[in-house]
């Protein structure tokens, strides 16, 4: 989650050890800032043995075995927003601070689904099927468009992504409904009514777009099932940014195919990769974009910049940034 957790006082930090993929000028650039603290760069698959002295680390996943291997470590901050090969009962157990990278690719992914949003109003997935096939077929798109202007957006979890792709889609003209772990947080700009998930059977109705934004935990699996699904317009579509098993895929082809849902943009899916037999990608009304909303050639800068603004919060003692909540996964 964004925020900040618990202080914590006489914080020491010696040694870090970094298994993510940080250039020599983003590493000298943390030695310069942080002169008293050893960063040692190792492969990821050698994460375990080098942190056996390590009193914080930065990586994509580390086992439970790797954990105990390591009685020193206090805090481990993770390279991208979803923390589930990562957040085991040991990490917990042992104490140890988990931190993610929510809010590093916040712009690209709400222009990712503003994309996949715009691509439906304008016809671009018939457009570009004519393309291929060399056919001019101009009267059909033309019949198929709509505006996103004046037409109301549902954003299943408000965090970072879901803030900045309510700015966006706000300034499209948009109505922007929103769905939250805590909606007594302030709301984000261009967001006009807040609910919580429970609540959904009551908003998805509402919704001409329902971009999903949540993580997978146990309480976010399959939570888009047929009954969710159900509750949507026929006219509506889905977006799913976030991961592919929160949404039940059978019960998601049987929407689409029997005109319970116009369409859907899938950057995730269920299973990763979708297998080629999957009815998916032969859908006229589905968008496929295989795990790519999070790539930027910005990334890394961003994700440095949270690092070293949690240095130096844990140094200082003070809260740190995106500390993930064990009960909620996120």
């Amino acid at each position: 989650m964004s925020g900040a957790g618990a202080t914590s006082e006489n914080r020491s930090l010696r040694t870090v050890v970094i298994a993510l993929p940080f250039t020599e000028a983003h590493l000298a650039r943390l030695r310069s800032r942080f002169p008293a603290v050893k960063f040692r760069a190792v492969e990821p698959s050698n994460v375990g043995d080098a942190l056996a002295d390590a009193d914080a680390g930065a990586a994509w996943h580390l086992d439970p075995e790797d954990v105990k291997r390591a009685p020193g470590l206090r805090w481990l901050q993770t390279g991208g927003a979803g923390v589930e090969g990562v957040l085991h009962p040991v990490l917990i157990d042992q104490g140890v601070m988990l931190t993610n990278a929510s809010g590093v690719h916040a712009v690209n992914i709400a222009e990712h689904v503003m994309a996949m949003m715009l691509s439906f109003a304008r016809g671009f997935p018939r457009l570009f099927r004519n393309q291929i096939n060399r056919e001019w077929k101009d009267d059909v798109v033309r019949s198929h468009v709509f505006e996103l202007q004046d037409q109301r957006l549902l954003v299943v979890e408000l965090g970072d992504i879901g803030a900045a792709l309510a700015q966006r889609a706000s300034a499209f003209g948009m109505e922007v409904l929103g769905v939250r772990r805590r909606p007594d947080q302030p709301v984000p700009t261009g967001v006009q009514r807040v609910g919580t998930i429970e609540e959904l059977p009551n908003l998805l109705p509402l919704a001409d777009h329902v971009a999903i934004c949540l993580p997978l935990t146990p309480r976010t699996a399959g939570l888009f099932d047929r009954q969710l699904l159900g509750a949507m317009r026929p006219s509506a579509y889905l977006y799913n940014i976030g991961r592919g098993g929160v949404v039940r895929t059978d019960d998601l082809v049987a929407a689409l195919g029997d005109g319970g849902l116009a369409g859907a943009g899938l950057d995730v899916t269920d299973p990763e990769p979708l297998p080629a037999a999957s009815p998916l990608w032969s859908m006229e009304n589905v968008i496929i974009t295989m795990h790519t909303s999070g790539g930027t050639p910005r990334y890394w800068d961003r994700a440095l910049d949270l690092f070293e603004d949690n240095i130096d919060r844990y140094i200082a003692g003070q809260p740190l940034l995106n500390v993930v909540d064990p009960a909620d996964g996120y």
